[in-house]
């Protein structure tokens, strides 16, 4: 059985960018732009605190290239940014890339396993696409759930248990998953588990928004790890056709009441 490997191509672009203040800031925006998730992550972000005043205390829970934190950075009025992962890399380029704003104290990257760290007294928790890759991931969710301040707010997204059908023959996209995702139900029963209380449950990608992904993701994805150089070439002509329409197929999916998807949005609260 074959795997299609989904994370060493966007490692290889960013890659590309890592010493490039410029060029990363690029590559942020295109992760914005390609990437549904993030719509549906900003949107909510925004109108779960567009009437805050008080500067945010947040905790980035995997912030892999640090798209989240620039966003975040831009849009909120932040105390501070706790922004950690496992990936000593990633964090080098992150506190390159954000050294002005780590001199402020508006943000600290730190090597951290989830599995084992706490903190306390945090607003809000964002983990964007990582309880799919931990095994043990209620004991993560009790982890960010101890380091929320008594109606603070987790918010997570991940693959559903639909992203499996993502798998071509024998050929799966992504090799990196402790598992395929997670079900509306399940996401639920999860945060119960880890004492946290469920506020919105709603699936991404639906039928608009994964036809965008198949067209602007998922082909391309597998033109790369199959033809290397040669897709270089190809892609500016493919997304000159298809690059118009999946982003409108986004926007409906942005603003669709999804009943089923690919993926998952989740949000919950620390009560008590």
């Amino acid at each position: 059985m074959s795997q299609i490997a989904y994370d060493p191509v966007k490692d290889r672009l960013a890659a590309f960018v890592r010493r490039n203040r410029t060029l990363r800031t690029i590559f942020y925006a295109l992760l914005d732009l390609f990437f549904l998730r993030s719509w549906h992550v900003r949107k909510k972000v925004k109108a779960l605190f567009s009437e805050n005043k008080q500067p945010l205390r947040i905790l980035d829970a995997g912030n892999g290239f640090g798209q989240y934190d620039r966003f975040l950075l831009k849009t909120l009025s932040i105390d501070h940014i706790l922004a950690v992962d496992v990936k000593e890399d990633y964090l080098e380029d992150c506190r390159y890339y954000f050294k002005d704003e780590m001199e402020k104290g508006r943000i600290i990257f730190q090597k951290q396993d989830l599995l084992e760290f706490t903190t306390e007294g945090y607003d809000f928790v964002l983990c964007v696409d990582v309880l799919e890759h931990i095994e043990e991931d209620v004991k993560v969710m009790r982890n960010m759930r101890e380091s929320l301040k008594p109606g603070g707010y987790f918010l997570m997204h991940s693959p559903s248990h639909l992203a499996e059908e993502d798998a071509d023959g024998d050929e799966f996209f992504v090799d990196e998953h402790a598992r395929a995702g997670y079900s509306n139900s399940e996401l639920r029963s999860k945060f119960k588990q880890a004492r946290l209380k469920p506020i919105e449950i709603r699936y991404t990608y639906g039928t608009y928004g994964h036809a965008a992904w198949v067209m602007m993701i998922k082909w391309p994805m597998l033109l790369l790890n199959k033809a290397g150089f040669w897709a270089i070439l190809l892609l500016p002509f493919w997304y000159t056709i298809t690059l118009l329409p999946s982003l409108l197929l986004n926007w409906i999916d942005l603003r669709a009441s999804n009943v089923e998807g690919t993926g998952i949005l989740g949000l919950a609260q620390k009560t008590a």
